[in-house]
């Protein structure tokens, strides 16, 4: 069954969040910048085939601990995540994008990230 969070939920879990996404994101860059070295047949500061395998190795154990917390994973870059929740008694997805700072937004199921709207302070979703 899924996880259905309150928004205060939430956000006590954001602290968690933007460390772990943090970290992913670092890892993310190296990896890239460690994959293109390599396929140009060139030398990287970040090493060579097997720190790229740790590196991939390390990002699947990053990714896999946001759906471990109920959060559902929508993109890794830019990382985009979505929190079950319902505001008002309707399901609606608590929403956050890498470089912001809290949880602020989400959106109505069928709508998806277009119809991002920032979470009401009484917690009641707009009709």
């Amino acid at each position: 069954m899924e996880r259905s969070f309150t928004v205060a939920q939430a956000r006590e879990l954001m602290p968690a969040v933007l460390s772990h996404g943090d970290e992913l994101i670092e890892v993310r860059a190296n990896l890239i910048e460690l994959q293109s070295a390599l396929a140009a047949g060139e030398r990287s500061p970040l090493g060579g085939l097997p720190e790229a395998k740790a590196y991939q190795a390390q990002l699947s154990e990053l990714l896999g601990w946001f759906p471990a917390q109920g959060i559902d994973l929508k993109g890794f870059a830019p990382l985009l995540l979505d929190f079950p929740a319902e505001l008002d008694g309707e399901p609606v997805l608590l929403c956050w994008l890498e470089g912001e700072t809290e949880l602020g937004w989400y959106h109505k199921l069928p709508y998806g990230f277009a119809g991002r709207r920032r979470i009401p302070l009484d917690g009641q979703v707009p009709r």
